[in-house]
């Protein structure tokens, strides 16, 4: 170092994600479900007994931090590259290295990849054969499905691990974290944050801790201190610095339960507008996919039913499609049948069809099935007199017959006049004059 250098400080030119990732493994937050006490990962690392890896996951939620952790406990070499910027050249000079280290010191090369799946399969070719004879352990992390982006010799050869977006409760926990430690963190600051801010920084950075922690940094930073140095971060803070407002939406509460009222109430009542607005509410307030969903079909029944069978065909398609793509995609089918229920023919005849035979069955005697309609299928129903009398409907003109298939006849189901119903009352009527 220079007689005039000056050592910068590390807080002022080192982001705060990066600065706060975990050194020990008891620091490390998240991933309970392959790095929780006696999982397969966590006991293999703490034996420092590990094969070839494969971390895949979305961004900021702990592949690189825990492949460093591993680096600091490994009695291994350890070398990191990023396959952005690295190329076959680098990597064999590393393997011819890892080679030589071995023969000097009998200890192996952990050659950590970062964004594996940026190599192409030639360049994931050049390390098969020194991952399958040992000569290095690889680590590598990708964001992509590695199923499809990795060799498959490759992955024949490693260990994969799925890595999952952390919670809110986690992400909360980094940043009390962040805010507390003196060392890496703003602990010598002196900062009062509300819980409604820290809730809206973890449920906007979508399970990102990167994200959060970059967002808490900002709103530190540009947040002017009062007069006894003390830094006040609100709601409007963390609004501003993770771009994007909180939307009025309690997952539990009144909020969440108001506004799917009003969504389906906007569909009954055939206002797509005011329905997609609801949907839109759900969709940017991070209401669970299959909570809406679920409602969009109940509505496709209740309210649409057979006035537009077709309604819940498309309501069940779009719940399909959209619990198989995901936000943000989902949206679109989720919108597609939302506009399609909100504009079709309503009918509730089917659903207050059902309440007066379930309110028949809990408060009035239950009826005994007509002999003529009992399974007659088994030994002995014959002499039961199981059968006996029954009319086949398709033996008669129009397949349809006139007999009692209920001992106490009562109408549940009576159709409107309204789109498809109006041909089944029609057809209903028909049926009167046939079969007699």
């Amino acid at each position: 170092m220079d007689l005039f250098e000056t050592q910068p400080d590390k807080s002022k030119v080192t982001p705060l994600a990066y600065r706060m990732c975990p050194e020990r493994l008891d620091d490390f937050v998240g991933q309970d479900h392959i790095m929780g006490q006696g999982r397969l990962l966590r006991r293999a690392i703490e034996a420092d007994r590990l094969s070839s890896l494969i971390f895949y996951g979305p961004p900021g939620i702990g592949k690189t931090a825990l492949a460093m952790i591993i680096s600091k406990r490994t009695g291994a070499h350890f070398i990191r590259k990023n396959a952005v910027s690295s190329n076959v050249t680098e990597i064999r000079k590393i393997i011819d290295g890892a080679k030589k280290q071995y023969r000097i010191d009998g200890k192996k090369t952990i050659l950590l990849l970062d964004e594996i799946h940026r190599f192409n399969k030639a360049q994931q070719d050049v390390l098969l054969p020194e991952v399958e004879e040992g000569h290095i352990l690889l680590i590598g992390t990708t964001t992509e499905n590695p199923f499809f982006s990795v060799n498959s010799a490759l992955l024949s050869r490693s260990q994969v691990f799925e890595f999952k977006a952390l919670d809110e409760n986690r992400i909360v926990e980094l940043l009390s974290r962040a805010l507390k430690d003196k060392e890496r963190g703003f602990g010598k600051k002196k900062i009062t944050i509300t819980n409604e801010a820290l809730k809206h920084l973890a449920k906007l950075s979508d399970g990102d801790a990167r994200k959060a922690l970059n967002a808490l940094e900002v709103a530190v930073l540009t947040t002017k201190p009062k007069k006894n140095d003390e830094i006040d971060i609100t709601l409007t803070e963390a609004e501003d610095s993770i771009q994007k407002k909180a939307v009025v939406y309690d997952s539990a509460g009144d909020a969440h339960y108001d506004t799917v009222s009003a969504y389906i109430k906007s569909m009954r009542g055939s206002d797509p507008d005011a329905a997609l607005y609801w949907l839109a509410k759900m969709i940017v307030a991070g209401e669970d996919l299959r909570f809406i969903a679920r409602r969009l079909v109940i509505c496709a029944s209740e309210d649409v039913g057979n006035a537009d069978p077709q309604a819940l065909v498309v309501a069940n398609a779009a719940m399909q499609a959209a619990d198989f793509v995901g936000f943000p995609e989902a949206r679109i089918p989720l919108a597609q049948a939302t506009v399609y229920v909100a504009c079709a023919p309503k009918s509730n005849a089917s659903y207050m069809a059902i309440e007066k035979a379930v309110k028949d069955v809990e408060d009035e005697r239950t009826q005994e099935v007509p002999d003529h309609l009992k399974d007659a299928h088994y030994p002995g129903a014959e002499k039961l007199g199981h059968g006996e009398g029954y009319k086949y409907a398709h033996s008669y003109e129009g397949h349809y017959v006139e007999q009692d298939y209920v001992r106490k006849k009562k109408t549940y189901y009576i159709p409107t006049e309204l789109g498809y119903e109006k041909k089944i009352a029609e057809w209903m009527k028909s049926l009167k004059g046939m079969g007699k």
